[in-house]
C-alpha cells in the first residue's frame, strides 16, 4: 500500500510538472514584414522597416530622420525570439538586440526585453 501511494504521488508530481510548463508561442514571420511605428515612448527607435529578405532599417522621424537615412539591420525570428542585428556605419560591426515577441498581428507588434515592453502599430 505504501508503494502504491509513492507511485501515485510520483505520477501526480510529474503530471503537475508537465502541466505547468508553458509552450513557447510561435509567430508567423510574414506578419513582421512591413513598416512599424512605436506606440510606446520608451522605444529606442520610433520606426522599423522589416523586409522579407531578413534585412531592415530603423529611424526616428521626430529627429527629422528620413526612412532612407535609417540604420540598417538584419533580423531573425525563431518562435517568439526576435534578434535584430544592427549594422553600425563605422566598421560594419553588428550590435545584437534580443527581444521576445508577445503579440504579432496584421496591425500590432508587441515585444519585451529584459527591461521593458514595447508596442508598435503597422503603418502603410
Amino acid at each position: 500500500m505504501k508503494r502504491l501511494s509513492y507511485f501515485l504521488s510520483a505520477i501526480l508530481f510529474v503530471s503537475a510538472l508537465f502541466h505547468s510548463c508553458e509552450k513557447e508561442e510561435e509567430f508567423d514571420e510574414s506578419l513582421l514584414v512591413g513598416r512599424w511605428e512605436a506606440v510606446s515612448t520608451s522605444a529606442l527607435f520610433e520606426c522599423y522597416r522589416y523586409k522579407s529578405d531578413h534585412t531592415g532599417y530603423t529611424w526616428n522621424p521626430s529627429e527629422n530622420q528620413l526612412e532612407t537615412e535609417g540604420q540598417e539591420f538584419t533580423w531573425r525570428l525563431v518562435k517568439s525570439e526576435l534578434e535584430n542585428l544592427h549594422i553600425m556605419e563605422i566598421g560594419g560591426v553588428g550590435i545584437p538586440e534580443f527581444v521576445t515577441i508577445t503579440e504579432l498581428t496584421a496591425s500590432t507588434l508587441k515585444y519585451k526585453d529584459s527591461f521593458d515592453s514595447y508596442s508598435f502599430r503597422r503603418m502603410n
